[in-house]
């Protein structure tokens, strides 16, 4: 009798552990895996916000994600970022959607092969278009004319928009924006992310046009170059200075009032939203009804000081 009660646990546990291992191999087996592709070169700290939040999502829901990016801003090899991924057949797809007439074929090729896309941060005027679910960032254009109305409210009368990826859609409304905002009393004028080339393209500008009172740059790359050349020439008082997104730079600045505020689009929430919207949807057919906003939101002096420590975290 005591060696068939044996037999019985013996059983009973070699069964429990051919359980667990079944459930295992089912949980792995059920993974999903997620491509996100951007935009963003290694040296823009507002993109490695955007892979800390995936990252986060990937680990909470339990999904693989793989994050691509070109070295440099180039919609060439983007698309072939993109095109690789969609051929990997994953079970979902995360695009910065910069450049329509780079990626929009290749989106709606994702799309007609079952692949689920989300876009996040540029193109979500156009992204439905080629079939993607949705998009989560913020209106672009409506965040260059909020730029320019705070501006206005500070005494602006004319400004510049300084734009380091002309040809990025996204960017290019913003400073459409900023200048309709202005009533057409706004320029843009193009650099390349060389931080040299941008500052002497400011200064330049500054000094061939001396009634502008106001500079936007469109990122950290650019506003942080903005900012040293005018502590350098003591000019932080004598222009109105803004930009789009945030940095332990740009907010140390914004503290300071050498930055009258930057905008927040949330990075972070850029990256984890879009991968457990996926995850979600795949795993349950569940699906927010629409796009989701995630600025734009002003910091300033008032409140730099809040965001500081979540962005030495990387979450802002």
């Amino acid at each position: 009798m005591a060696r068939l009660s044996h037999w019985l646990m013996a059983s009973a546990t070699a069964a429990a552990l051919m359980a667990g291992t079944a459930q295992a191999q089912e949980q792995t087996e059920e993974q999903n895996r997620f491509v996100m592709v951007t935009h963003g070169v290694p040296s823009d700290p507002f993109w490695s916000v955007v892979k800390n939040g995936a990252e986060a999502a990937a680990e909470l829901v339990g999904a693989e994600l793989e994050y691509r990016a070109p070295s440099t801003f180039d919609m060439a090899r983007m698309r072939q970022l993109v095109e690789a991924a969609v051929a990997s057949a994953p079970d979902g797809l995360i695009v910065s959607f910069t450049d329509e007439d780079a990626l929009g074929s290749v989106i709606q090729n994702a799309v007609d092969n079952g692949i689920p896309v989300i876009t996040i941060n540029s193109g979500g005027d156009v992204a439905h278009d080629y079939g993607a679910r949705m998009h989560v960032g913020q209106s672009e254009y409506e965040a260059g004319r909020q730029a320019a109305e705070r501006m206005r409210d500070m005494g602006v009368e004319k400004a510049v928009c300084v734009n380091q990826e002309q040809g990025n859609q996204a960017l290019d409304q913003r400073c459409d924006g900023f200048i309709e905002g202005f009533d057409g009393n706004a320029e843009q004028i193009a650099t390349t992310y060389d931080p040299t080339a941008i500052r002497n393209a400011i200064i330049a500008y500054l000094n061939q046009n001396q009634d502008v009172g106001g500079v936007l740059t469109l990122g950290a790359l650019a506003a942080e170059p903005m900012v040293d050349a005018m502590r350098e020439h003591g000019a932080t008082d004598k222009f109105t200075l803004g930009t789009f997104d945030l940095s332990p730079g740009i907010l140390e600045a914004v503290e300071a009032g050498d930055l009258a505020f930057a905008i927040d689009q949330q990075p972070y929430l850029q990256g984890y939203l879009p991968v457990a919207f996926l995850d979600q949807y795949v795993k349950n057919g569940l699906l927010p009804a629409g796009d989701v906003l995630t600025g734009p939101g002003f910091v300033t002096s008032d409140n730099a000081a809040q965001v500081i420590e979540l962005s030495s975290q990387g979450i802002r």
